[in-house]
């Protein structure tokens, strides 16, 4: 799928190489890789935007680098280590790219993956869900220098 930044599109492919029970380890393991908050961002986040359609408390910051690109900040507790692999899919995919890159990505992207086949359609929902609030955040970035 060539509409997919390079970054995502690898992690696309390291999922459909995976089978079955595979795919959820690999999905358990990327949770360990989402980093914490930057210190300056810990204090704002109640400020942060918060997906209200995922069953865990998921709070993105996005903010516009010199060159264009948007770097995604996310947050989500340990007690949900599925979703959080969602969060580290998408941060680690997506972080650089351009608003227009972003807004090109389709939302269901993820069933190139094979999650489907290790999850529910209503734990898909939330990769989909935090996509989209990606997308609407890169269009509304700020600049970093305009941090509060």
């Amino acid at each position: 799928m060539s509409n997919l930044p390079i970054k995502l599109q690898t992690i696309v492919e390291e999922f459909s190489l995976l089978e079955g029970r595979e795919k959820l380890e690999y999905l358990l393991e990327l949770a360990d890789r989402l980093p914490p908050l930057p210190e300056w961002l810990l204090a704002r986040r109640n400020s942060m935007d918060m997906v209200h359609e995922c069953m865990t408390a998921v709070f993105i910051y996005a903010e516009k680098e010199a060159d264009g690109g948007v770097r995604f900040y996310i947050d989500v507790p340990p007690e949900g280590p599925t979703v959080r692999g969602y969060a580290t899919i998408l941060q680690e995919g997506l972080s650089g790219e351009t608003a227009a890159t972003i807004a090109a990505v389709p939302t269901e992207f993820y069933l190139q993956m094979g999650l489907q086949q290790v999850l529910s359609g209503q734990r898909l929902n939330g990769i989909g869900a935090i996509l989209e609030h990606m997308k609407r955040l890169a269009a509304e970035a700020q600049p970093a220098t305009a941090r509060p």
